[in-house]
């Protein structure tokens, strides 16, 4: 008995483990918001993310300073190259992309807030559980403070909170599917084969987050 007991504290305490910084699913297919400081930003987006490829999809509308917007783009990290893509015109811009390639992850180095219950924990599939890091990231343009949310069984993103010195931005992940549901999303369309590359490097994406 004695024995039996001991077995399950050991148990107990192999499955309490301290929550460690992990990397999300390398394909996955969502949607986002996102909002800035003052609400000076409100944003919508579909997305389609594929770190193996380094390849990132964005169907997005929203106000920017009261006045909406809609854009298409798919940012191709390995060939360094931009599409913004119109279907309704069936026009496609092709810009240079400089930006690194950052996988949807909690950094090494990010310390740990704490673990809670998104919802509740009193009845079964009322409650997520999730983990919340902050840490500092080095950006071009200076430091930048981050806390980020993902779920303690699949690293799933839940929301990330970027500060810098112009403000702070605050986006939140939904309807995740593991996987990429429409691979095509992130190959360029056919009417986007004659488009020529812009050289004009002042409006390249420095971060994920600089799209919204």
């Amino acid at each position: 008995m004695r024995a039996l007991v001991l077995f399950v504290c050991l148990s107990v305490g192999c499955l309490a483990q301290r929550p460690k910084p992990c990397t999300s699913p390398p394909l996955l297919t969502g949607s986002l918001s996102v909002a800035s400081q003052s609400e000076k930003l409100m944003a919508y987006a579909k997305y389609s993310y594929d770190a193996l490829g380094k390849r990132i999809r964005l169907r997005e509308f929203g106000s920017y300073n009261n006045k909406t917007f809609h854009f298409d783009v798919l940012l191709l990290f390995r060939e360094r190259v931009m599409y913004k893509i119109n279907y309704k015109n069936q026009t496609c811009c092709k810009k240079p992309l400089s930006a690194d390639f950052h996988p949807m992850e909690i950094p090494r180095n990010a310390s740990l807030l704490g673990q809670v219950v998104v919802g509740s924990s009193s009845g079964p599939g009322q409650g997520l559980l999730v983990n919340s890091w902050w840490g500092e990231l080095q950006m071009k343009k200076g430091p930048a403070k981050y806390m980020s949310t993902v779920t303690e069984f699949g690293c799933i993103p839940v929301s990330t909170l970027f500060h810098t010195s112009s403000g702070w931005m605050v986006t939140n992940f939904f309807n995740n599917v593991i996987g990429l549901v429409d691979p095509q999303q992130l190959i360029p369309p056919r009417f986007c084969e004659g488009a020529q590359l812009e050289e004009r490097l002042d409006e390249e994406p420095e971060t994920f987050f600089s799209l919204f």
